[in-house]
């Protein structure tokens, strides 16, 4: 699952004080710090367990050697020997968030008798190959990249299948958002270790100029747009708004106290990234039932938004409505008076996403007129000299592309690809960079229009409507549909 948070690290912000902050699909800071200090999962269903897992997949150096523990979970209440392992390729952060987040796996493991293996990205969790000193410099942080991470769970797959006496198991991988990318990039680099993948809200075509660049913003827009109008316009006047109020004698002061700050604001960039990332991630987390992904939220919670914002009489200021809006996001539980606008975050900025932004997952992003935030452009260079001042390196904007492709995706996936789920949901902006029709007989793109991010791999519930029932009804099909295959063909 995924979810990843920032495109252009917050760190950025305080040096680009008028880009646009970027958000990926990950867990927000404050989730990740909260994560790593206590077991937030206490009922969780799965087992701990370590790896001793390589430094470096890539040369013979002395040092590649060098062994850290990784992470993963496992659940073997329904599996039987010989029968499938599911595997969850692990995104940026703690793997319980993951775990917790994605019961369709539990919900299916019966189905299939199915073993189920979550683990955990390197460089996240508990995952660290130089502990608390991971990030500290370039030189450590070197060894963080999808490739490395792929290879990682390759491995860990091997070994598990030999030491549990399950050669025979065909293993399937499954992912949501980044974790999407690298399950489907999984099967194609490694067909022989998985017959299939689930990618789930996996933006692959968001490299280079594969997609527009305006396209992720457009979709969170057009969210709020289909809505409501008004919603729309309200939201979209506010930052200028917001700018007008800063600029003005004790701005500031009357800014926190309209957002209802614990301390007083020492720049509009804070409240300008709140608003930002609330209304972001409530359009990614769109989900049609109760969930606590990001956040807790009601169901439909872009249409409750868009309902406390039109409730107001015309005459209640821009930012009473777009603060009231946005508070939806951080405190639906009511449980806050006041809110850590701009302490939320890691001071440092230096969590390991940061580091795979300024290297290799280089996704542009710009504010079209169409959207409701302010236009921005997208500056490599700026983004660049950034990178190497935080990090001493610059960012390979082609190498994702050049390691995995991604155009003319279907003519090349055709040729050789094959066992890959698309699955998308329109109301997720993600989904503009995603894999949206069948490229082959069996990599097909499973499309709703009223899905969220992932929203598949969420637990099944009572109040699930029925385009999201037959969903999974026709993943189960299609897995089961490979595994059918792959036991013809052992018969051979």
């Amino acid at each position: 699952m995924a979810l990843f948070l920032l495109l252009l690290p917050l760190f950025f912000l305080s040096s680009l004080a008028n880009s646009l902050p970027i958000l990926f699909p990950r867990a927000p800071q404050s989730l990740l710090a909260n994560l790593s200090e206590s077991n937030k999962y206490p009922n969780l269903p799965y087992s701990a367990h370590y790896f001793p897992q390589q430094l470096d997949h890539f040369s013979y150096q002395p040092k590649s050697y060098t062994i850290f523990y990784q992470k993963y979970l496992m659940n073997s209440t329904f599996w039987e020997r010989g029968e499938p392992i599911f595997v969850y390729t692990g995104n940026e952060g703690d793997i319980e968030w993951f775990a917790a987040n994605t019961g369709f796996m539990m919900d299916i493991a019966p189905k299939f008798r199915a073993l189920l293996v979550f683990i955990e990205h390197r460089y996240y969790g508990t995952s660290k190959p130089f502990g608390e000193k991971s990030y500290e410099s370039a030189d450590k942080l070197g060894y963080l990249n999808s490739a490395q991470a792929l290879a990682d769970y390759a491995v860990l797959i091997r070994s598990l299948k030999h030491n549990m006496s399950a050669e025979s198991s065909p293993v399937v991988v499954f992912g949501g958002s980044y974790g999407g990318m690298l399950a489907a990039w999984f099967r194609l680099k490694y067909p022989q270790i998985a017959i299939g993948a689930l990618a789930s809200s996996a933006p692959i075509l968001q490299f280079d100029d594969i997609t527009p660049w305006s396209s992720f913003y457009d979709g969170v827009s057009q969210d709020y747009k289909d809505e409501s109008i008004n919603c729309f316009e309200v939201i979209k006047k506010g930052w200028d708004e917001l700018m007008r109020l800063s600029s003005v004698k004790n701005g500031l002061s009357e800014l926190s106290t309209t957002f209802k700050t614990c301390k007083t604001l020492h720049s509009v960039y804070q409240a300008r990234d709140w608003l930002w990332e609330a209304f972001v991630y409530t359009a990614m987390v769109d989900y049609p039932t109760k969930a606590n992904f990001m956040k807790p939220l009601p169901a439909n919670p872009v249409q409750e938004m868009c309902r406390i914002i039109d409730g107001f009489p015309p005459e209640v200021d821009i930012l009473t409505k777009v603060f009231s809006a946005a508070s939806l996001y951080y405190n639906y539980s009511g449980s806050q008076s006041c809110f850590n606008i701009g302490y939320e975050a890691d001071v440092h900025g230096l969590d390991g996403w940061d580091w795979q932004a300024c290297t290799e997952m280089v996704m542009p992003m710009t504010c079209s007129n169409k959207s409701m935030f302010p236009p921005s452009a997208y500056d490599y260079k700026e983004f660049g000299d950034q990178c190497k001042k935080t990090y001493g390196v610059r960012p390979r904007p082609h190498w994702i592309t050049t390691e995995y492709g991604g155009h003319n995706i279907k003519q090349v996936l055709s040729r050789f690809g094959s066992n890959i789920i698309f699955s998308n949901g329109m109301k997720d902006p993600w989904s503009r960079g995603g894999v949206l029709e069948n490229l082959s007989s069996s990599i097909v793109a499973l499309v709703t229009a009223k899905g969220a991010h992932h929203v598949d791999f969420r637990s099944a519930t009572e109040e699930d409507p029925t385009w999201l029932i037959e969903q999974r009804t026709l993943e189960v099909e299609i897995i089961r549909s490979w595994i059918d295959k792959y036991r013809e063909d052992e018969m051979i």
